[in-house]
């Protein structure tokens, strides 16, 4: 089944340069593939929250300035980094900004890509892609909050969570819990979500359908 992600689509949700929705498309399309981001409802929900961490598509790669925060990472348990230097080592990469060697570590594992001892990999867009796509269905349950688990509860749902089954519930509030540990940047998240509606021609009856719309004009 192939994803109508054109690269005028993503021009259109984002507001970016041809150069970079043409290099994007394709990787991006294969991630949703892979990682079953394959209905309406949950192509919306993914492009806006990625569209948000990474600036559209710009970032893919933290901002180093040795913040306070960013020294926060050094030799956080939380994180996994359990090396000096691995704070910086492995600072946000990809679009949804995967941080710590936990998650390298376990982003290794599930594409059989050593970014552990390679991270800068990340900042390929074909992997960036994939971890993006990675995190929507596997990452981000592993790393749970305090308030994404509470969001989660009146779903019945809770650690090893996958966020397309939150998009298909439509709580587009929880899945920005379980991206961010907040509500951080949430009215741009949101306006992103409804254009990325218009953008993909979503109706209310189609949110759940698989992907498998015509072309708009």
């Amino acid at each position: 089944m192939m994803l109508p992600l054109t690269a005028s689509r993503l021009i259109k949700l984002y507001d970016i340069p041809t150069q970079r929705a043409v290099i994007w498309q394709p990787h991006l399309e294969a991630a949703m593939i892979r990682f079953d981001i394959v209905t309406l409802a949950r192509a919306a929900a993914f492009l806006a929250q990625i569209g948000h961490e990474s600036g559209g598509l710009r970032y893919i790669k933290e901002i180093w300035k040795n913040t306070p925060a960013q020294q926060s990472y050094e030799m956080a348990t939380r994180l996994g980094n359990t090396e000096p230097g691995d704070g910086e080592r492995f600072m946000g990469r990809g679009p949804p900004q995967i941080t710590g060697r936990r998650n390298y570590t376990l982003l290794s594992a599930a594409l059989g890509v050593d970014f552990v001892s390679q991270p800068h990999l990340l900042e390929r867009v074909d992997y960036g892609a994939l971890s993006a796509g990675w995190f929507w269905k596997y990452g981000a349950g592993l790393n749970l909050g305090r308030a994404a688990r509470a969001a989660l509860e009146k779903h019945g749902m809770g650690d090893g969570v996958n966020l397309n089954d939150l998009a298909d519930r439509g709580d587009f509030e929880a899945i920005t819990y379980c991206i961010n540990g907040g509500l951080n940047g949430q009215d741009h998240r949101i306006d992103l979500h409804k254009r990325a509606l218009d953008v993909l021609g979503v109706t209310p009856s189609h949110e759940g359908d698989p992907i498998r719309w015509e072309e708009s004009p």
